[in-house]
């Protein structure tokens, strides 16, 4: 029986491909892959741990307006990290809004320049 292996990439679709290459880079600290190949429209590829983030310029079918506030209660992108607090800092300093995690866990959500969701989970041992 095949099965899976693991995640490979996460898409996402983006309005504006150096808006959020900028969000990525400097508050998520994730690396831009040089990798991706033309393709027929703008975007990107970042380096996500072991997978990647591919940002999409195309158009969006969602809404991006009207999506509830806390992103625990939309659709998101879950990742580890070691300490929660140089996150905060950057979201701060670049006056990006995010909420605590509602289920006691160390973790936060914020949303990129396009309202894509994310938590940021502080991972304990």
């Amino acid at each position: 029986m095949n099965q899976v292996l693991g995640l490979h990439h996460v898409s996402l679709l983006v309005a504006d491909t150096a808006r959020a290459v900028r969000f990525y880079r400097e508050v998520l600290g994730l690396a831009v892959d040089d990798s991706r190949p033309i393709m027929g429209f703008d975007g990107a590829w970042l380096t996500l741990g072991d997978c990647q983030l591919h940002l999409l310029a195309l158009p969006n079918p969602d809404p991006v307006d009207q999506r509830p506030v806390h992103g625990g209660r939309d659709r998101h992108t879950a990742v580890s990290v070691a300490d929660l607090e140089p996150f905060i800092h950057r979201l701060d300093a670049a006056k990006i809004p995010y909420t605590m995690s509602r289920s006691g866990r160390r973790a936060l959500f914020c949303r990129d320049p396009d309202g894509n969701a994310w938590e940021l989970i502080e991972q304990t041992d």
